[in-house]
Formats: structure tokens, sequence, C-alpha cells
């Protein structure tokens, strides 16, 4: 079934521990720092209960991390980095095959962390609790524990290779050293493939197993839930368990580019292209089921965020769109949330709970639907109908753009839904409890819950999607999702204060549409995020008054911020992946060809 897009082509805080504690909308898209609670795992001390073994690689945390490739230093004030990239350029390369080595080592960087955060703070919090499910838990550290080491040595071999390229060592040997592709080749090795194999054909079963276990096992669900919702756990752990796959796409894309700069003579091409081919072969094993992995994640992910609807996570169910929409109702519009599937329409209120869940009021079959365009009615500009045979639902969206993208997508999935043959459920005219024998598909019992949902800190649930779609009334399809997945980036940047022209150089890591900002790539969570569904990204305009080289600018209504980058390779790379979650100008020109 084919797809459609929901990404049109087209004053911050002092520091970003400060938190905007206004409520609304344009609070939620300032930089704010994440609640959530500390992390409890103590990595020197012996957990007291450990049915599960703990990890061999525990000791090799630190050790393949240099910090002298890239310092960070407060010291000299805030636009010390001036200086300092001024002096990067004298000393170190400004090749483009550099540039994209770079991005190798400090996505990895990331990639590593990412790793930990399930190979040894989570198994540190399991090994922590008596009665867990061991057979469970021994599938999923099986398949993480060999991803974890061989990357950790990995790492270790790129920061010695770049650190001769940067002259910091073996200088005399610096001819042959600028290159990165042998480095790739050695840890592509048949050890490393087989394992990526074996987690491509098994991390299906991973995710079922945990599904099933959190379903069956409320001891370990709770210990999971809380897990989820400290610092270090910055993104589900079921987003986590996808990144392997996403990582060999991001070898892909820079091992491609690095080909194409260096063309046939050069004495890395050889290497790389060998390299390039081991990533191709592991690609042609995961093109089969990406989709369906990302589907899966996605459906256990709104899973949670959702009450009122069990067994969200069915064979054959396929997410097609989220967004926020306003419903008619006896009251007037109100605020829903939509969620579209392949068999079935899903519409929800955010409870008043601190659990940052949904409530859902009502469902519509799939097969039964249509969709119909409506004159603008009660100061509602963008409105249209949803017909279920029984009902009827008048909704409006936050702009025309918005309102072609669901009739469309409605439209497209009945289609593909009769095609199927897809039955309706012999239940579709019941009501949910929810919404209290209501015929009409009017909310009368939306100020009271049945059970109140489950009360927990925000931690990174208040950066989902379906919290940033809420805030900011839009919505994002599945094409959206799987985008912002596979487009990541990490690496140094410098960003503007508002009232000063001093520059703060933080660590940032983009992923699932959003930037996590931290001191420096060691740190083991973020000090503070932002969600960019909704923002646009441009160069800044004359009246900006920004005379530095390599500044970006993202925006939403009056909300502003300007991050420089070190090259104009980084500034292109940039542009290009935040493109992938935010509304870029139509007119904007990306620089030196990167697509």
């Amino acid at each position: 079934m084919k797809r459609q897009s929901s990404i049109r082509p087209a004053s911050p805080p002092k520091d970003l521990n400060q938190v905007d504690n206004q409520i609304g909308s344009d609070a939620d898209a300032t930089i704010t720092s994440l609640s959530g609670s500390h992390p409890t795992t103590s990595h020197s001390s012996t957990p007291l209960h450990s049915s599960v073994p703990a990890s061999p690689f525990r000791l090799m945390r630190e050790e393949s991390v240099d910090g002298t490739l890239s310092p960070v230093s407060f010291k000299g004030g805030m636009d010390t980095l001036d200086n300092d990239t001024t002096g990067r350029r004298k000393r170190h390369p400004t090749d483009k095959a550099y540039f994209i080595a770079k991005e190798i080592l400090m996505t990895e960087r990331t990639y590593k962390k990412d790793l930990e955060v399930i190979n040894l703070w989570f198994r540190d919090e399991v090994s922590k609790e008596d009665s867990m499910p061991e057979e469970t838990l021994t599938l999923l550290f099986s398949h993480i524990d060999p991803l974890y080491e061989l990357h950790a040595a990995f790492l270790k071999d790129i920061e010695q290779r770049m650190a001769t390229w940067e002259g910091r060592g073996n200088a005399h040997l610096e001819g042959d050293y600028r290159k990165i592709g042998d480095v790739i080749l050695k840890n592509l090795n048949q050890n490393t493939m087989e394992h990526y194999c074996r987690y491509i054909d098994t991390h299906l079963i991973v995710l079922d197993k945990l599904e099933q276990t959190i379903h069956k096992d409320t001891k370990f669900e709770q210990v999971y839930r809380d897990f989820e919702m400290q610092k270090v756990c910055y993104l589900p752990l079921t987003t986590l368990l996808l990144k392997p796959l996403h990582r060999v796409l991001h070898y892909q894309l820079l091992l491609e580019r690095l080909l194409n700069h260096y063309g046939s003579g050069h004495h890395d091409y050889t290497d790389t292209n060998m390299a390039l081919s081991k990533v191709r072969t592991i690609i042609k094993k995961l093109s089969t089921k990406l989709k369906e992995s990302e589907n899966l994640v996605k459906l256990m992910e709104l899973q949670r965020d959702l009450v009122g609807y069990d067994n969200l996570v069915q064979a054959g169910r396929e997410f097609v769109r989220e967004g926020c929409l306003q419903k008619l109702s006896r009251k007037g519009y109100q605020q829903r949330m939509f969620f579209l599937f392949s068999d079935l329409l899903l519409y929800a209120n955010r409870t008043t709970t601190p659990g940052l869940q949904f409530r859902v009021h009502g469902q519509l079959a799939v097969p039964d639907l249509q969709v119909v365009d409506s004159e603008p009615r009660m100061g509602a500009d963008f409105c249209f109908n949803i017909y279920d045979g029984k009902r009827a639902l008048m909704v409006a969206a936050a702009s025309q753009g918005e309102k072609l993208q669901w009739m469309e997508d409605i439209a497209e999935t009945v289609q593909y839904a009769r095609e199927r043959g897809l039955d309706s459920p012999t239940n579709k005219y019941l009501s949910l409890k929810s919404m209290s024998g209501s015929d009409d598909g009017l909310d009368r019992s939306e100020m009271q819950d049945i059970r109140p949902a489950d009360s927990r800190p925000s931690g990174q649930r208040s950066n989902s999607s379906v919290h940033v779609c809420w805030h900011r009334a839009t919505s994002v399809a599945i094409m959206d999702h799987q985008r912002a997945l596979e487009n990541q980036l990490s690496g140094y940047l410098l960003r503007k204060f508002k009232n000063s022209n001093g520059w703060q150089k933080l660590w940032v890591v983009f992923t699932n549409f959003c930037l996590y900002f931290y001191k420096t790539f060691q740190d083991d969570f973020p000090l503070a995020s932002l969600p960019l569904l909704g923002y646009s990204v441009d160069v800044p305009s004359q009246s900006d008054d920004i005379s530095k080289d390599y500044v970006f600018k993202l925006q939403f209504k009056n909300h502003v911020y300007f991050f420089r980058a070190e090259s104009q390779f980084t500034f292109d790379r940039w542009m290009e992946v935040l493109s992938s979650a935010t509304r870029s100008p139509v007119n904007t020109t990306v620089v030196n060809g990167i697509h």
C-alpha cells in the first residue's frame, strides 16, 4: 500500500538545565531538561540477585573512549570555541574523506552508548531483582552482548585511526593512514557478519518475547517501565533494539559517499569497496524484515501510550498515521488524537493523570469507512467527515495540507483493506467502555476515567511523536517514522545564547524526530532535548544578524534556535538529516550536492 509522507517540503533559556514551566503547545516547543528518575545502577557493585550473567564487557565501557579528539572546555567562557574551531582548521585535515570518517566516529560513539543502555544499564537493573524472566533476558542479552563487544573494539580502532589522521600520533605515517576503509573492512570480519545475520534473523523473536513477557509478568513489566523512565534510557528499549539494523544502513550511506569522493584510483578505494560489499550483503538480508520490525516497534510503543484498547499489537496490523484533529461534539470542537491502522481508526483524549497517556474513546473499522470533504463549519476551516455506516465524525485539521494527507491516507487504507478482503469486526457498532454506552459517538464520559492510568514520571515519553503531535497540532505517517529512524547523526555543535553573542559547545544526538543535548559524548544521559516535529530548518536571514559560518536556524512559531557546525560538510549533513524531521523551505539549497 502506498503511503503518503506527512513532512512538507518545505527564545531559548540561557541554560539547558532550565525548564520552561509554561503550559501549552508553545511551551512544549522549547528545549527542556529531561524529567525522570536518575539511574540507580552502580557499575562498580556486584548485583545482589543475579540470575542473568553480568556483562563481561563492563570494564570496556570507558576504555574505548578517547576524550582528546574533540575536547570540551567551559573554563574560558562560552565563546571560547571560536578560537578552538580556528585552531582545529589549522591542525586537522579539511578533506571530505576526513569529515566522512569523523562522522563514522561520532555516530559510532552514540551507537555504542545505545547498546550500553541495554547491555549494561538494563542488565544491572534486572539483575538486582528476584524472579526475573530468565529465558526472556537470556535471549535478549545473548543477541546484544556480541554486538556490543564487536563495536567496543571497532570504536577503539576508529579513534586510533582518527588520532593518526589528525596528526596526534604516528604523524610520520599520515600519508598511509589518511583513510578509514581498511579499518571498517577489518572489523567487518566473518564473526561480525555472522552476528549481524543472526540478529536480523531473530530480533523479531526477541521483540515478540519481550511483549509477551511484559503482558504476563507484572513485576517484570514494572521493572521494565521504571527503567524506561530513567534518564539514561532516553529512547524506548524497543527503539534501541532497532539500532543495529539502522546502523548498517548508516554504514552503507557513508561508504557510498566515501567511494564517490575517492574515485577508483584512491589508495583506500579497494578496501572501502569491499567493506561496502559486505554491508550490502547484510542489508540484502535485512531489507525484507526492516519495515516489519519498525511497524512492530511502533505498535508496541503505541500500546504503552494508549489506555482503553488492549491487544493493539496484532499480526497483520500496520500503522499508517497518527496525529491531532479537532473533533466536533455537542460541546463544540475538542482536541483529539487519531490513530489510523490498516484495519481500524482509533481516537483518544489525553488523560489528566501524570502518566502522559491517552484514553481511547472510539474505534471505527477501516473497511466500513468513507471520507468526505466538507465546507468550513463552526469556525473551523479545514473540515472533513468520516463515516462508518452508522455514525459520522466531523473533524477539522490544523491546515489544508494536514487535511489532504488525512483524507488521502484514510481513502488509500480503506481501498487496500477492501482489496485484501479484510472483514469488519462483528462488534463494530459496540462502543468502548470509556464511551459509557454512547451510541452516537459523542464523548459524554470524557471528564472521568474508568480506571486511572499508570502514574509515573514523564521521562522520554514527553518526546514521543504522540505527545509532540498533540501539542503542535500535527501528524506523522509511517514513512515519516521510518525516515526519522533511519536518519541519525551525532557530533559537536555550538548553540547560540538568546541574549548574547556567546556560543555553547554541546554534544548533540539527532534521532527519532528529536535533538538530545549532552555536555560531552562521554555523558551517560542527555541534559535536555528538543522535539523537532513542526519546526522548520533554514539558514539565518539577514535580520537575524548572525555573522558566523555554517549556522542553521530551527524555528517553531516564535521559538528560534541557532546552531553552528564546524565545517561545510558537517553543516550540510545536519541540514540534510534535520530536514527528515522538519519542514524545510522549498527554496533552501543544500550545498555541495548532498541530497
